[in-house]
């Protein structure tokens, strides 16, 4: 089959990209607002863009309280999601008022990160400690506004559980990293092949 992305011709029930560039890693993304209220909610347009500096970078579909805390604060934390915090992942992306921190709303404990203010999850095997860079608002080919904002920042400091360390490596498989598939579908790293380069 073959649509336009423009139509929307494709005739399926749900529209597939999502499911074709998938699993999506997840940002779970601690801030705190102006008035020091916790925030925390997961975003499926999130990746390491960069090395020397480590970068990172998400995408929110609006200027959500993430982007908005960011912007006032200009601090934020990449929590990693897990399979064992697939409910919490799950249910920190309800909309909420800006005075209502995610964290009560889904029981999950703050720990205090040792760079930034805003606080990292607890619960979470790993954190990525980080300072914002740039938001670009993304244009479509016509250099139209698409109200979609792209949010970069440089990681100062790395949290991990050393529970997933064995034989000086970060265990992905063991970790059980969450990624975002289509429609309202998650999928998780069990296992994973070295496949080393060719020379």
């Amino acid at each position: 089959m073959f649509y336009e992305t423009a139509r929307r011709d494709h005739g399926l029930p749900h529209d597939p990209i999502k499911a074709i560039v998938a699993p999506r890693p997840i940002g779970w993304i601690s801030t705190l607002s102006e008035d020091g209220v916790a925030n925390l909610a997961p975003y499926s347009f999130f990746n390491l863009v960069s090395t020397r500096p480590d970068i990172v970078a998400f995408s929110s579909d609006g200027l959500k309280h993430t982007v908005r805390n960011i912007l006032a604060t200009r601090e934020f934390v990449c929590n990693l999601a897990t399979l064992e915090l697939i409910e919490a992942v799950n249910l920190t992306s309800k909309p909420v008022k800006p005075d209502e921190s995610e964290f009560d709303l889904a029981g999950l404990m703050p720990a205090p990160s040792r760079l930034i203010a805003p606080p990292r999850v607890a619960a979470s095997p790993c954190a990525l400690e980080c300072v914002w860079i740039d938001t670009l608002e993304l244009k479509d080919q016509h250099g139209d506004a698409t109200g979609t904002h792209l949010t970069l920042g440089e990681v100062l400091g790395v949290h991990i559980d050393e529970a997933f360390i064995e034989d000086g490596l970060l265990r992905t498989e063991k970790l059980h990293s969450l990624g975002r598939d289509g429609y309202f579908d998650y999928s998780w790293v069990d296992a994973v092949r070295s496949v080393p380069r060719p020379r």
